[in-house]
């Protein structure tokens, strides 16, 4: 089906590759920022951030501009944008580490390798999307199944830290180191999302 498409039409696929492909760039250099937290390393995300955006405002004009779709224009849409959202929780998670005061620990290491993957399925479903549509639907399926793994992780990264208050002082900086552990989370929660469409757009071809 995609393969009959005119050139101008799967040009959003290819759109949505080049944008997946910065948002799994952008995680993988979280996990290794996080080490050390700093004003450099923000402006190192920041950048990465920046170069997904522009790929998303390029697709959105180009919806503007172009009558018909290889996909629902819905569905471009909101696919651009979870994975949109995916890069802008990162970079949040690495400002509020600074801002906060919060090193790495081994949940959010853990937490984080897993959006990795998250990241890496999505970019690999999009470039299945043109010809192999099912094998697409089996990497959004991984991705649901990650998610699952994150929101495992963070119950029991939250429940950890607060059996071990044992002095009222310490409260805010555990406060600060969940509200850390939730953007991850969040960043999670937008991959699964995305996978989500990624469904609907499987099912809609088959």
């Amino acid at each position: 089906m995609f393969g009959r498409k005119p050139k101008e039409e799967n040009k959003f696929i290819e759109l949505l590759m080049r944008q997946a492909a910065k948002t799994e760039d952008g995680i993988k250099l979280l996990l290794m920022l996080i080490e050390r937290p700093d004003e450099d390393s923000i402006q190192q995300l920041r950048a990465v951030e920046q170069e997904a955006d522009e790929i998303r405002r390029i697709i959105i004009d180009e919806l503007h501009n172009t009558f018909i779709t290889p996909i629902d224009r819905e569905d471009i849409f909101n696919l651009s944008l979870y994975i949109d959202d995916m890069i802008d929780y990162g970079l949040t998670t690495l400002e509020e580490m600074v801002l906060l005061k919060v090193n790495a620990d081994h949940h959010l290491r853990q937490m984080i390798a897993l959006v990795v993957q998250e990241a890496e399925e999505l970019h690999l479903a999009t470039q299945r999307l043109t010809n192999n549509q099912r094998v697409a639907g089996d990497h959004a399926r991984r991705t649901k199944k990650l998610e699952n793994e994150v929101d495992h992780l963070y119950r029991m990264a939250v429940a950890e830290l607060f059996s071990n208050a044992t002095d009222i002082k310490l409260l805010p900086a555990l406060f600060n180191r969940r509200e850390v552990y939730r953007h991850v989370s969040n960043m999670s929660d937008r991959a699964d999302t995305a996978a989500n469409v990624f469904g609907m757009v499987v099912m809609k071809l088959s």
